[in-house]
């Protein structure tokens, strides 16, 4: 189960920041399972498969802090039998994932109020959150115009204007990521999920930094929103993922490369709010 989860993670087939948290965590609950000789024995079989885990996708904030606290809550324990790491294990495990849960449902309730009746919106890529947000608004019976890049070169925003297409409540159209620049002076706001934050920067989905500067420039404002934790200060190095070639073209090349990253990094400055588990900022 983990290798699989490893490889999901690693080709993107689980897309949202919190979603491969979640997935991870929940795949270390194989560790628990497994015969152990010692305590020892355990935790190394635990901070290996962890460590796999990490490296799936060193840009998420989020599953690097999620599998840390995960290991060492058995790490420095000094515990009589395997039977009671595992147990810790177990419970550090279902807390995490609430915990993420939690934080993701408040952030989407607190983005609420930007998303009024009858209101405009672009977002970009596939964001859960922006998804439970955009749901929670047609519960209150709002009425919502989404525009969804494709997010090329993976298409994930295909992912959220199938899921948008499914609400009551909501006109969704698909469009090219080049193309925003078109329908932008036409929305009240730009909406996204975000990787995470670190020194200044927004790190989420390539193509997030000229959607940004183009809706400064017509003057939309853009917000994004996530969980609190994935503003971090310190501690954490992002890490870019460079894709293979074969997503953008699969024909041979002849003289030229293709460089295909996974994320691009945005100003904060360019933004008009950061919506987290504690609230709304602006920026």
């Amino acid at each position: 189960m983990i290798d699989e989860t490893v490889d999901e993670i690693e080709d993107m087939q689980t897309h949202s920041s919190s979603s491969v948290a979640i997935k991870a965590a929940r795949a270390l609950e194989a560790v628990t399972r497994r015969d152990s000789a010692t305590v020892e024995e355990y935790v190394r079989d635990l901070e290996r498969n962890a460590s796999a885990l990490r490296h799936a996708n060193s840009s998420h904030a989020t599953l690097q802090t999620t599998m840390a606290e995960i290991v060492g809550s058995v790490e420095d324990a000094d515990y009589a039998t395997v039977e009671d790491a595992k147990a810790v294990t177990r419970s550090t495990i279902d807390t995490v994932i609430e915990d993420i849960e939690r934080a993701k449902g408040r952030a989407a309730e607190n983005a609420l109020p930007l998303l009024e009746d009858g209101a405009t919106i672009l977002t970009h890529d596939y964001s859960t959150t922006v998804l439970e947000a955009v749901e929670r608004a047609t519960e209150l019976g709002r009425e919502l115009d989404v525009y969804v890049t494709e997010a090329r070169p993976r298409f994930l925003g295909r992912r959220t204007a199938r899921a948008l297409a499914g609400m009551d409540g909501v006109t969704a159209h698909l469009v090219t990521d080049s193309a925003a620049g078109h329908y932008l002076p036409d929305c009240d706001r730009v909406l996204t999920g975000m990787t995470c934050i670190v020194d200044g920067r927004l790190y989420n989905r390539v193509g997030t930094f000229p959607l940004a500067a183009t809706a400064a420039s017509v003057g939309v404002p853009m917000s994004v929103v996530g969980a609190e934790s994935k503003i971090v200060d310190d501690g954490f190095a992002f890490e870019n993922d460079y894709r293979s070639a074969s997503e953008v073209m699969r024909e041979p090349t002849a003289g030229f490369s293709i460089d295909n990253p996974a994320y691009d990094a945005t100003p904060v400055e360019l933004l008009d709010s950061v919506v987290t588990d504690d609230g709304r900022q602006t920026v």
